[in-house]
């Protein structure tokens, strides 16, 4: 016999609704008590995760049966540039220490660092006081020798004027000589003739005075131009319109004549033209054919977040023989002075240019060695493996001589998601897709 606790728990009756059949029960020799009650929720509850894990195991070989998606790109002719990124550093395009041409102290100074100044304006005056009598002493000596020079003037124009009379004296003489003679001594005619020859030689004697103090005038004038110009040097001015980035040198210094290395002469400012830069770049020895004069640049400041236009302007055209590089300079026009000296920029330079030809972006061809491939969506679907020939090459794209057509649909993506042969769902991307390198999987 069961005890009281265990019938009070599980023989029970069940009150079974009408809609039950629970009118039939009796007559069928059955009491439904709560222990029937949980076997049969058990077994609900069991044969409903049995019908759901058979649900998803069969969903789940239908998704393995399915072909795969495959990220294509369709071959398609284009125009294709091939480009090099390259980083350089702006320099100036005119950059000049200047110096003093004379030795002396600093009187004045107009500019400092950061001023833009203009061509011939006066920088800084030095003070030097022995040039300045340097340059009296040689305009007395020009004044002097100017007196000579007319003193020789003079004697020459007096000497010529004896000459004229003597002369015409001993002319008169030697023709009542010879028309009537006798008339006239001998001895006279003699002392005539001598005295018309010195006359003569007097006037060379002129000449020569005054050609000697002629050249003595002009030595006087060489000097007086050589230290007025020494003194016009003693005002330091701009060879060109510029900023200045550096200033040496404060009032009442000591600036020595910038005229020998053998002194340790000092520059007063650095001056700089900046209204055009040189972007100087490092071209590697493999591309160095390419690189052509006239070459439009786009240059890259990140710094300001801006682009400019520039030109290939000029290249070393040689190799440093350390980084295999050639110097190669971009001009940049920077009117409005945004583009500071030293700045980082990055330049694509243009290497060749061509119209209609096959590319295939980077990450779609396997290279191994001098080969190529690329995974190629066929006839039925069918993964295929093509061998292709490279041309140029750009920082996305490159180009394909030969392997493929017009209209192939190339694979992108990770090469190891399949195999040769295997049907796959090719899913063409969209050129947003594709630069911004969406792959599809």
């Amino acid at each position: 016999m069961s005890s009281p606790g265990r019938a009070g728990r599980f023989d029970r009756v069940l009150e079974i609704p009408e809609a039950l059949g629970a009118e039939r029960l009796p007559e069928m020799g059955f009491r439904f008590t709560t222990k029937h009650f949980v076997i049969l929720a058990s077994a609900l509850i069991v044969g409903t995760a049995v019908l759901a894990f058979s649900g998803r195991a069969s969903t789940g070989g239908r998704q393995k049966d399915a072909a795969p998606l495959a990220a294509v790109v369709r071959v398609a002719p284009t125009s294709f540039t091939s480009s090099l990124t390259l980083s350089g550093e702006f320099r100036p395009f005119q950059e000049a220490d200047l110096y003093a041409k004379v030795a002396g102290y600093i009187n004045r100074i107009s500019v400092d660092v950061g001023d833009h100044v203009k061509a011939g304006q006066v920088l800084a005056v030095l003070e030097v006081p022995e040039l300045s009598a340097q340059v009296q002493g040689a305009e007395a000596s020009t004044r002097r020798n100017e007196d000579s020079v007319r003193r020789a003037q003079s004697e020459l124009e007096k000497a010529e004027s004896l000459y004229a009379a003597t002369h015409s004296a001993y002319t008169r003489l030697k023709e009542a000589s010879q028309a009537r003679p006798g008339l006239i001594a001998e001895q006279e005619l003699d002392d005539a003739q001598s005295r018309d020859k010195q006359a003569a030689a007097q006037i060379d004697v002129a000449r020569a005075m005054l050609s000697e103090n002629g050249n003595q005038l002009w030595v006087a004038k060489a000097e007086t131009q050589r230290v007025t110009v020494l003194s016009d040097y003693s005002r330091i001015t701009a060879p060109f319109a510029g900023v200045i980035t550096k200033r040496y040198a404060d009032p009442g210094a000591l600036i020595q004549a910038g005229t020998a290395s053998s002194t340790q002469a000092m520059p007063v400012v650095r001056l700089a033209d900046t209204s055009k830069l040189r972007l100087v770049l490092p071209t590697p020895e493999s591309v160095v054919p390419q690189v052509h004069l006239g070459t439009v640049v786009r240059v890259r400041v990140p710094t300001l977040g801006r682009t400019f236009e520039g030109r290939v302007a000029r290249f070393a055209d040689a190799l440093d023989v350390q980084t295999r590089t050639m110097r190669t300079e971009i001009d940049v026009d920077n009117p409005d002075r945004s583009i500071v000296l030293g700045m980082y920029a990055e330049a694509d330079l243009v290497l060749a240019q061509r119209d209609r030809v096959l590319t295939v972006p980077l990450q779609a061809v396997a290279r191994t060695g001098s080969e190529a491939r690329v995974l190629v969506v066929g006839a039925g679907n069918l993964v295929e493996e093509r061998s292709v020939k490279l041309g140029l090459e750009g920082p996305h794209r490159i180009e394909v001589l030969s392997g493929l057509r017009e209209g192939d649909q190339v694979i992108i993506g990770s090469r190891s998601q399949f195999r040769i042969g295997d049907p796959v769902t090719p899913h063409e991307l969209s050129a947003e897709e594709e630069k911004a390198g969406e792959v599809v999987s």
